[in-house]
This record gives structure tokens, sequence and C-alpha cells, in this order.
């Protein structure tokens, strides 16, 4: 069906598979191939029919084009009228996959709509750029550009080691940080997860996760930075990959199927100065909160994008939140980033989080999450939600 006037947005489902590190059980999957045991999971969670969907939205960052939407639609069993469509704005891609889904609800062009995004690193094409005079040999290229003269276009990991150097957040500290984030989602991990999606056989959980000791964090290999203020790999997110997605339906669709959902009350994306990509969420946020009538503290429960532990511990910092809201399950230090999905993984953290593990809302007092990601190129993208129970 196809909504006719515009109403608010509710998910009502949210799953992902798990994330596994570039090489390892999932590497034998391209990203349609994770993203459609996804689909069908959420609509089987809410008792929809395929026939239900409007549109298929995905973010994707690797595949250097192509509509993995729409082989993840079809695998998934979709109708072949369903539309879909893949989005590209790196890291970001998930939850802006999520946020135009939200759009298409809220604008009335659509009642039912599966959003979020798929990544498979290992699979991901080898990416050559065609010469421009006859004979000459392909150039090969690890990423594209993300900012054009004259911008500065750096590469992520040296603008973050940057950050930590002008910040003065020591080596120790973002190790520290990262063995925090295993600490959560190894406990995570014992309790059980509801919003996973078991794809093959060795990847039931997320295997990255481990009891990452300070002592082990602070043998990591540098990568990046000096002075006292180096990355390692350990304060790095793995390359990995995962798919993740949520069902986003419209408030009669919500009220029809008599499911608890995340009412979506705010998105939001924004920009900053390509040579601090980090530092985008943080306008974002302010933004976001800000355009609520809210303050940090009214955000109970905050899934951050843990790309760089730097990256998290200055957005955590600006913007004042409670260090125990943020990632209560762990976040991608302790997973690993498959770009174009991590974004959506937030938000089946959140889901999970604010109604599954948490029972009703209204006896726990969690109530209101906020998902932030940054992406290259000095993007930035939010989404608030809060738990409708009724």
């Amino acid at each position: 069906m196809t909504a006719t006037r515009g109403s608010p947005a509710y998910i009502i489902a949210a799953r992902r598979t798990p994330v596994a590190p570039r090489g390892g059980a999932l590497a034998h999957l391209q990203a349609d191939e994770l993203a459609a045991p996804v689909l069908e999971q959420l609509l089987e969670d809410a008792g929809l029919a395929p026939a239900s969907v409007d549109h298929v939205i995905l973010g994707n960052a690797l595949y250097a084009g192509g509509n993995p939407a729409r082989l993840a639609a079809l695998r998934a069993g979709l109708p072949v009228e369903v539309p879909a469509m893949t989005i590209d704005t790196q890291c970001c891609s998930g939850l802006d996959a999520i946020a135009l889904g939200v759009r298409m609800i809220e604008a009335g062009a659509a009642g039912c709509v599966l959003a979020g995004g798929t990544e498979s690193f290992s699979r991901s094409p080898i990416r050559l750029h065609r010469p421009a005079e006859r004979g000459a040999e392909p150039v090969p290229f690890d990423r594209p550009v993300f900012a054009p003269a004259p911008f500065t276009d750096p590469d992520l990991t040296e603008a973050a080691a940057r950050l930590a150097g002008e910040r003065k957040i020591t080596a120790a500290a973002q190790a520290d940080f990262a063995v925090a984030s295993h600490a959560k989602a190894v406990r995570a991990k014992e309790q059980g997860s509801s919003s996973l999606v078991a794809r093959s056989p060795g990847a039931r959980e997320d295997d990255f996760t481990r009891r990452l000791t300070l002592k082990t964090a602070l043998r990591a290999p540098v990568l990046a930075g000096s002075g006292g203020c180096e990355l390692t790999a350990a304060t790095i997110a793995c390359e990995a990959d995962a798919a993740a997605a949520v069902l986003l339906v419209s408030d009669e669709m919500r009220r029809r199927s008599a499911l608890p959902g995340l009412k979506v009350i705010a998105a939001q994306g924004g920009g900053c100065d390509p040579a601090e990509p980090a530092l985008a969420p943080i306008g974002v946020a302010r933004s976001l909160i800000a355009a609520l009538g809210k303050t940090a503290a009214d955000f109970d429960t905050i899934e951050l994008m843990e790309a760089y532990a730097v990256q998290a511990m200055v957005t955590i910092g600006e913007l004042g939140f409670a260090a125990d809201a943020v990632n209560r399950h762990g976040g991608a230090l302790a997973r690993g980033h498959p770009i174009g999905a991590s974004g959506a993984i937030l938000m089946a953290q959140l889901f999970e989080q604010l109604l599954r593990t948490s029972g009703n809302a209204g006896e726990t007092g969690k109530r209101r999450g906020l998902a932030l990601i940054a992406a290259a190129g000095g993007l930035g993208s939010g989404m608030a939600v809060e738990a409708a129970v009724s």
C-alpha cells in the first residue's frame, strides 16, 4: 500500500547480522546476500506480507555502483513491483537511508519502508581509475576523493590522530575507552541479543568482541600519531562485514499491527570542515537537540559511532553526554565497522535497548534515544527516537 497523507514514522522492527571482521566468517557473502535475510526477518517480526512494503532503501559505501538494495529486495522475496534504491554517504549511509525512509512516510509517499545499510569489505570490488589516455594502465585506488581542492581531504586515520594530538588525548586514555567498549559488548553478548539474524554457521554473534585488557590494548600496533597520543589497532574500529535494517511504518500501520515501536522524533544531517570529519556529529547533535527543545540529559540511551576512540571521546565531552548512557552494549571498537551498515546498526542497538531488553519503557524510565555518526568529507547524521508502547 502507499500512504496518501503524511504521518509520523515509527520503527516497529529492527534487525542486524552479526558483525564479522574483514576476511572472517561472512567473507563469502556479497552485500546483498548479507541484507536479504535481515529484510525477511523484519517482515516476519512484524507479521507483514512482502506486498505491504512500498520501498526498500539501503546504504552502501564500497560497491562502486550497482544497486545492492534491489538485489537484496529480490533475494528477500519482495514483489518485483517494489522499488529499491541504494545511497552512498559513506559511514552515514545506513542512518541516512533510514532518514530518507522516514521522510517518505512523513510526506505521505509511503506507508511501509525497509531501510538500513549493508557492507562487505571482504567482497567489495577492486577499484581502478580508467586511464585518460589510450594505452595507459588503469590506476588502482583505495578510496575516492571526499573533498575537492582547495579543501583538505585528509586520510581519516591521520585526521583522527591529529585530533588526538590537538586535544591531548593520550594513547592510554584511548585504550581505556576501547577496553570499556569491549567489556560492555561482552556483557551484552552473555545476556544474548534478540536483534541478531544468524546468517551463516560460525557467524552467530559478533566474533571480534573479546575480553580485552588494558595491558593488551596498550601493546597493540601503532597505526598513526605520535607524542603519546598515538592511535593503535585497538583504538580504531576494524574493517568488517554486516547488514542491518529497520521496518518503518506510518502511525496507521503501527496501530493496526498493535506492536510497540520507536517514534522518530527528529532526523538531521549536517557538515563541517572536511579537514575535521570527526567533529561533524557534534554540530548535528546540537542543532537536533535544540530544535526539539531538549538537552543532552534528556536522552538516556545514546548510540555513538566509534570509528575511532578519540572521535567518540571528543564527541561525548563536547556534548556533555553521561558516559553510562553511551553505547551500553559496546560500540564499533568492540564489533567492527562495516561502513555502509554502521549507522543502521546504531538504530538496531537503540531498538533493542529501548524496547526489547528494557520491557515496558514506562517502567524502566528509558524512553528517548539518539544515534550519531560521522562520515568522510565532513558529514554527520543524527536521529532521535522515543519509545511508543501504546
